[in-house]
Order: C-alpha cells, then sequence, then structure tokens
C-alpha cells in the first residue's frame, strides 16, 4: 500500500462523506501503475483552476464534450456542483490511459444511460457534429453521433496546433478555454505572457467572461464565449 493510499485511508476515517477523497481513493485502488498522475490531477492549483471555472460557468449547457479532459475529475466536480446545468458531457484524451480511470473516478454518471463517457481521441481529428468510437463496459465498440453546446479545453498550453482545433469549432457553441505562463514544464508548448496574449489566440464574438488567477507557480488564465 503506498503513502498516498494511507494518508487517504487516514482522510476518509476523519471525513467519511467527502465524496472526493473517497473517489480518489477507489480509483488509486483501481489504477496504481497511475497514482501520479492521478494525485496532480487532485493538485491544488488543479482544483483551484477547475473551481475558478465551474464558477463562472453560465446555466445552460447541454451535451458538453470536454477536450484533453484527462482522468475526468472537472466533470465530477461539475456533476457533484452543478448536475442540472447540463445534459451529459463527453471527455476525450488522446492518452488510451485516461479513459479507463475517467470512467471509473465517474461511474455513477457512466451508469445513468451514459451521462458521462470517457473516450480516447485526438480532438485535433474531431469535426462537428462528431462522429467517433467509444466503448462499453464489455469492451464493445459503439460509434456516437453527437454536436455539442458547450466545448471545453482546460490545456490549451498543451496544444501546439491550437489555431487548428480552434478553428474547427462552429459558431453558436459556447466556448471555455483555459492556459497558463508556466514554461517550466517541456509539454507547455503553447503558453501565453498575459491575459491580453492568451485572449487573442481565441477570438470570439461574445465574450462573457476573462481572466486570470494567480497560482503558486504560474498565472492560469481563462475566457468563456462564442465565436
Amino acid at each position: 500500500m503506498s503513502n498516498t493510499v494511507k494518508l487517504l485511508n487516514s482522510l476518509e476515517y476523519l471525513y467519511p462523506e467527502n465524496i472526493v477523497i473517497n473517489r480518489m481513493k477507489r480509483s488509486l485502488n483501481m489504477f496504481p501503475d497511475c497514482e501520479t498522475a492521478i494525485v496532480d490531477a487532485f493538485s491544488l492549483g488543479q482544483i483551484k483552476s477547475k473551481q475558478w471555472l465551474i464558477d463562472n460557468l453560465p446555466n445552460e449547457l447541454g451535451t458538453v464534450f470536454i477536450c484533453a479532459g484527462w482522468y475526468g475529475t472537472l466533470a465530477s466536480f461539475m456533476f457533484d456542483q452543478i448536475p442540472n446545468n447540463f445534459l451529459q458531457i463527453r471527455s476525450f484524451d488522446v492518452d488510451p490511459t485516461c479513459a479507463p480511470v475517467a470512467d471509473h473516478m465517474n461511474k455513477n454518471w457512466v451508469m445513468d444511460n451514459w451521462r458521462f463517457k470517457a473516450s480516447t481521441m485526438d480532438v485535433y481529428e474531431m469535426t462537428y457534429p462528431a462522429v467517433y468510437v467509444t466503448y462499453k463496459a464489455n469492451s464493445m465498440p459503439q460509434e456516437l453521433h453527437e454536436m455539442p453546446n458547450t466545448i471545453i479545453n482546460t490545456s490549451t498550453e498543451h496544444f501546439d496546433n491550437f489555431k487548428e482545433w480552434y478553428e474547427e469549432i462552429p459558431n453558436n457553441v459556447l466556448i471555455v478555454i483555459q492556459g497558463n505562463d508556466f514554461e517550466e514544464i517541456e509539454e507547455h508548448v503553447n503558453i501565453s505572457k498575459n491575459l491580453e496574449e492568451f485572449s487573442a489566440k481565441a477570438p470570439m464574438s461574445t465574450v462573457l467572461y476573462e481572466g486570470e488567477l494567480q497560482l503558486q507557480l504560474y498565472k492560469r488564465f481563462m475566457k468563456i464565449g462564442f465565436k
């Protein structure tokens, strides 16, 4: 048993009703090889950034696509806090290890007629309406045809072809993007020096919100609106 799981066991004893602790513990027990990344997904900076996003979302989101959805933590927080503000959430990540963890993290909503479903996909290849293959619990493939009302991308710093991805998004879709100025990580190939630079990369006809959040090591930028 790792030190992380031991710590979570202690916290769960103190706070038995805490769903975040319970969810982390279940996921770590099921996917021990992903421990470092799962813990990072629940870091203070990640949680603050996702809470900031949720606090500034409009009320009507419809079908939500989360691009580069990682382990499904944002979706999990949305289901906990604003479950009536959207119809369903689809999470996409190019890393094939993410979808099983994300589905497990959100298994209550996967079981609710796929109100949540994670899939392995390179979002650079996504067109709209989206046609993609996901997998049932028995590993059988199923093709889905869906059109999002909201597209969320909290990892634009990882998108070396951000312009190409952004231009594919149709008009009249709500867009929520986050990025940062943290250049110390090699995979951050699309950082922005300030909010103005970040905002210019994603021109919108209607801006509902834009701002920056100072975190311990970096600033995170966010923009919400319609193209």
